[in-house]
């Protein structure tokens, strides 16, 4: 028994055709029978997970609302703190933390809409990757090929969503780490605007630029996520003060009268021909026609590798000071670059960074959506150090993110969206945004998804 859709579980718990708690174990018996091959997990919370879903049960027996996501198991990145384990970041230092206090507010937020956490996930070393290998507890494997790459560094993540081993995932993106897995792995993700969601009791990477967001095998299941995840947090500084805007009511609604436009330019370039396939594909079945090109993409991905770079240094500078042979090297190694980037380019990349924000909202007067390709090619093979990208070999681990870090870096939201072209690994498209219509993005997938030329299979394991 795989998760299946977790608008389908909740509405069979509510009228009674299954209980919460024989739900939650068939997926604690899926994980332990699957999970050795994708290295989705790194802890798991049976006991936790039975007693919440026994407690629900109680509750719907006594005639008590149960919520939204009532029964539905879900899984979080271990850089969510969760009480009673310490909050990894992917990393052999933070092992050593105490156990978190309490729950995350995100884990909070869908608790409360009735979902059951099961477990915590695998991911790229504090977040500073786009493979999904992590040094310390191994690759998480991408399910439809398990000698390829999840994707980072929310690897876990999506491998757990497209294994069918949870029907719900939490993940984090600061330069692509929730649109790079979604779709190497061929699953639905969201990347909200910069500033929607609550990062409370996370660990952070780049605290200018991370976002968190929900994976899903269905763009319903997504929406549903998200609105249990929306509402305002006064731990989040950065958190804006916005009531909650649910997408679900008008996810159905169509695409009438939305302006869609494909990115040109440096997001018609610097990736495999099958990757543009894709992009076309997406492009005809929306009946978009127009190109739009975001001005010096390719120096907005400059200056967030340099943004990246001294903001995650500063974060761990003690770390490396104290203990540099904890670290994968790949991790270290670029973190003590980025200690040495002069502050002088540092406010260069910042000034840029309003700049090019500027002129990339400016688009939004013309279009609602903008169409562009996730990665620059399907997932490489575990280990695959490099690729050739137009007749240049590149170092695979910071190219994956070519197409994502000019959008993240201005927090714009994304639905990503994975497309199948023929019998080979899957292929994404991001759905892009104005800010804050994170309703219009889902809208479109959802049209992608009815149509067929978007769909998230189960990975046949």
């Amino acid at each position: 028994m795989n998760t299946g859709s977790a608008a389908a579980l909740a509405a069979g718990i509510a009228a009674g055709t299954i209980t919460a708690r024989a739900a939650t174990a068939a997926t604690l018996d899926r994980i332990a029978a699957i999970d050795g091959r994708t290295n989705a997990f790194t802890d798991l919370l049976a006991s936790r997970a039975l007693a919440t879903a026994g407690a629900l049960d109680a509750r719907h027996a006594a005639g008590e609302a149960t919520g939204p996501l009532a029964g539905v198991p879900f899984a979080v990145k271990n850089l969510f703190d969760v009480a009673g384990l310490p909050t990894r970041a992917g990393s052999r230092i933070n092992r050593e933390r105490p156990p978190a206090a309490r729950d995350a507010a995100l884990i909070r937020r869908l608790e409360g809409a009735g979902a059951i956490l099961v477990g915590a996930l695998n991911m790229g070393e504090y977040a500073y990757d786009f493979t999904g290998e992590n040094a310390h507890d191994g690759p998480s494997r991408n399910p439809h090929d398990l000698g390829h790459m999840s994707g980072g560094s929310s690897g876990g993540s999506a491998a757990a969503v497209a294994a069918g081993l949870v029907p719900i995932a939490l993940g984090s993106d600061t330069n692509g780490s929730i649109r790079v897995p979604a779709a190497l792995c061929g699953i639905f993700g969201l990347k909200p605007t910069y500033g929607r969601l609550s990062r409370a009791g996370t660990f952070p990477f780049v605290d200018s630029l991370d976002h968190l967001g929900p994976f899903a095998r269905g763009v319903t299941d997504l929406a549903l996520a998200y609105d249990a995840l929306q509402g305002p947090d006064p731990e989040d500084p950065v958190l804006a003060d916005r009531a909650p805007e649910p997408v679900l009511p008008s996810l159905e609604a169509g695409i009438a009268g939305l302006r869609i436009a494909v990115a040109g330019g440096h997001f018609a370039r610097n990736g495999d021909p099958e990757v543009f396939a894709a992009v076309a594909r997406v492009a005809e079945a929306l009946g978009a026609t127009a190109r739009v090109e975001l001005p010096e993409a390719h120096r907005a991905r400059a200056a967030a590798f340099t943004i990246t770079a001294a903001e995650g240094a500063a974060l761990h500078l003690a770390r490396l000071q104290r203990r540099p042979g904890d670290f994968d090297p790949a991790t270290r190694d670029r973190l003590i670059a980025g200690a040495t980037i002069p502050a002088a380019w540092v406010q260069a990349a910042q000034r840029f960074r309003r700049w090019y924000r500027e002129r990339v909202l400016a688009l939004f007067d013309s279009v609602d959506v903008i169409l562009a390709p996730s990665t620059p090619c399907r997932a490489p093979a575990l280990g695959q150090a490099s690729f050739v990208l137009d007749g240049v070999t590149l170092p695979v681990r910071p190219n994956l993110g070519v197409f994502t870090q000019p959008i993240s870096f201005i927090g714009l939201p994304v639905a990503a969206v994975p497309v199948w072209l023929d019998g080979g690994l899957p292929l994404g498209v991001q759905v892009i945004a104005a800010p804050w219509r994170e309703d219009v993005a889902l809208r479109v997938a959802r049209q992608l998804e009815r149509d067929g030329v978007a769909r998230a299979p189960v990975a046949a394991l």
